[in-house]
């Protein structure tokens, strides 16, 4: 029977190829579902009765973006995710409009278009989908007859993103201030996981946990500040409790440390968080402390029997202190990450930034190649108003979005179920009234399918971009073929010309970042320690919560390297340990910091540089190819730096090998 497997075995496609295949566990978002029914099917049904089924078809097609754009949580972001790149997509139809008919004009312009597009990516997410609407929106200008005169378009297409907000803000009155409150109230419950996993084999998953949920949550409540300059006291004082988080994730980290001998952490503590995060999320403050008692009146801690639980006891009750009622006491509290820069100094920044960065203009003209081809081709090629070669191009080869090989090949896999779902319907259902309750149908597919990966969020869109799209052209059941035929040629193009054509190196992409967290991992080592102990600067929070961000960066970098075709996947998978040894060496230094505040004897210096040098050196290493300089030396025992001195160790261990 194994023998009769091994071939089987053999002939099954590697992972990398079908990773994205398998649907990704996920709960159905209702409300999204029945949002995305309404928003689509109201407006066609709105046309129909008017006489102007082209109109409903127009605004349909604007509320299907807003609906795929609609990804934040709070309802103030739920706007500008909305509204912005509406504004871009309005733009982009209206330049698809005029250049419609006219092919070599249309080539010109899409190709500059893709270009804006992708250099507009690299300045946020917002951004980048901004621009992914001002290029969609103008080749299906450029590819469909428009309503007369030229910004009728444009103006439908708001319409259905306006009816999109709407939607989405109707219970705002009612649930203002929840998205932001859960969020925060999220990261104490990631924390209270960490805490329980302190020395168990859980305690990287848990770590990574919460790093993913304070990042999100300093994102919401951040980008929230920045248009309101701190006005809120509920905000201010919801973002002092995030702060007072912090330090109960330094402890956390550092009770990974303790004796075995010791035995697990008493469950008072991941309870005493849980305590905390039920009072955040309900909005309640926590009465305000009598002198000596439990600053909350919930904590029920134990005696702290060394310096991890003693750095523990005092950040949880610093935390439950923070929670009493807001005032004045909340601009005493020690903002961790700093306060972001007006919106005007923000753009000029981002707009800099995007003007003289290689790599945008890399990703830009990467795009615009790819578009031009595309056009071109369509333009000498017997194929009438094929905008779906372009379209096709215009999602795989989105350049923030992922490995544009595996986004190729599941955009080709989505758009096939997408057609199997789009034929029996066109095929069958008659033209009229009968499209309204059809495309609810399809349209709440979408959130549902989103949620389980890139190919299944195609499948869902397809019928429904092709539907809309047979009310603007007529060509009825003809088109299914023909638009398999336009996404395969798509997706060609993205793999010639904007893949295999931009030989850009595996270590240039990966290696550099992560060879740039790690010397970033080496100042932060030097600066943990600096100062007396007990004295903590305001600027090591900070750099650590920076260096995490910057390292889940990295590891999304090679999550997406992972899925590339050898030889990039397998190299990738050959470093992988590497960017997790990096996290532990981060997490070590913040832990060794935090005992040593709570009672350790602290280090020498000269003992802190050769830890630094060492992790310097081993960036080095990274950006060169070079062979590692001699090992660190072993740690003892007894040395305060021991916890430290191993990572540091296990990641020149993992690195040696491969640097060779």
């Amino acid at each position: 029977m194994a023998q009769d497997d091994a071939p089987a075995g053999r002939l099954s496609p590697p992972k990398w190829l079908t990773a994205g295949m398998r649907p990704q566990p996920a709960a159905v978002p209702w409300a999204a579902v029945a949002r995305a029914a309404v928003a689509l099917a109201a407006p066609l049904a709105v046309g129909l009765a008017a006489g102007r089924p082209a109109y409903g078809a127009l605004v349909s097609m604007g509320a299907l973006s807003a609906v795929i754009g609609d990804t934040a949580d709070a309802y103030r972001m739920r706007v500008f995710n909305i509204a912005v790149p509406q504004l871009f997509g309005a733009v982009g139809v209206a330049l698809g409009t005029l250049v419609f008919g006219r092919e070599w004009a249309a080539v010109a312009v899409l190709t500059l278009v893709a270009l804006v597009s992708g250099m507009i990516s690299s300045i946020g997410s917002v951004a980048s989908v901004s621009g992914l609407l001002l290029l969609l929106n103008a080749v299906v200008g450029a590819g469909l007859p428009m309503p007369h005169p030229w910004w009728k378009a444009p103006l439908l297409l708001l319409a259905g993103g306006a009816v999109v907000l709407l939607l989405t803000l109707f219970a705002w009155p009612l649930r203002g201030g929840l998205p932001e409150r859960a969020a925060v109230a999220d990261s104490y419950r990631a924390v209270a996981a960490f805490v329980r996993a302190a020395g168990t084999p859980e305690h990287d998953e848990r770590r990574l946990a919460v790093t993913r949920s304070l990042n999100a949550s300093y994102d919401l409540l951040l980008a929230h500040r920045t248009r309101r300059h701190g006005r809120s006291p509920g905000l201010a004082h919801l973002i002092a409790r995030l702060n007072a988080l912090i330090p109960v994730v330094e402890a956390a980290s550092a009770a990974k440390l303790r004796p075995a001998r010791l035995g697990p952490l008493p469950e008072a503590y991941p309870a005493a968080v849980l305590t905390l995060a039920d009072a955040v999320e309900r909005g309640r403050t926590a009465a305000a402390p009598a002198p000596g008692d439990d600053p909350a009146g919930l904590l029920a801690l134990p005696a702290p029997t060394g310096p991890s639980e003693r750095a523990l006891d005092q950040a949880l009750r610093y935390a439950a202190a923070v929670g009493a009622e807001p005032g004045p006491a909340d601009a005493a509290v020690p903002d961790r990450l700093g306060r972001p820069a007006a919106p005007g100094e923000r753009a000029r920044r981002t707009a800099r930034a995007a003007l003289l960065s290689g790599a945008s203009w890399r990703y830009g003209l990467r795009l615009a190649l790819c578009i031009g081809l595309a056009q071109a081709l369509v333009s000498v090629l017997p194929v009438p108003r094929s905008y779906w070669v372009a379209l096709t191009v215009t999602f795989v080869l989105k350049p923030d979005f992922g490995s544009v090989f595996s986004r190729a090949v599941l955009r080709a896999f989505g758009t096939a179920l997408g057609l199997l779902i789009a034929i029996p319907v066109l095929a069958e259902v008659p033209r009229g009234w009968w499209d309204v309750p059809t495309v609810a149908v399809l349209a709440a597919l979408i959130p549902a399918f989103s949620a389980k990966g890139y190919a299944f969020q195609t499948a869902a869109i397809t019928p429904v971009i092709l539907l809309l799209s047979d009310l603007l052209n007529h060509e009825g059941f003809g088109l299914v073929l023909p638009r398999l035929y336009d996404s395969l040629i798509g997706c060609g193009i993205a793999l010639l010309a904007g893949y295999l054509c931009w030989p850009e190196s595996w270590h240039t992409r990966i290696g550099d970042r992560l060879a740039d967290a790690v010397a970033d991992a080496s100042a932060y080592v030097a600066l943990a320690f600096s100062g007396a102990p007990g004295r903590d600067q305001p600027s090591r929070p900070r750099r650590r919560r920076r260096l995490y961000r910057d390292l889940s960066a990295v590891r999304s970098e090679f999550q997406r390297a992972l899925t590339e075709p050898p030889p990039t996947g397998t190299r990738a998978a050959a470093w992988w340990p590497l960017v997790i040894a990096v996290e532990r060496v981060v997490e070590a230094t913040t832990a060794t910091r935090v005992r040593i505040e709570h009672g350790v004897p602290a280090p020498s210096p000269q003992e802190v540089a050769a830890i630094a040098d060492d992790l310097a050196a081993l960036a080095e290493a990274l950006r060169t190819g070079a062979p590692l300089p001699a090992a660190p030396k072993d740690a003892t025992a007894d040395d305060v730096l021991a916890p430290l001195r191993r990572e540091v160790r296990a990641a020149c261990a993992i690195a040696s090998p491969v640097l060779g």
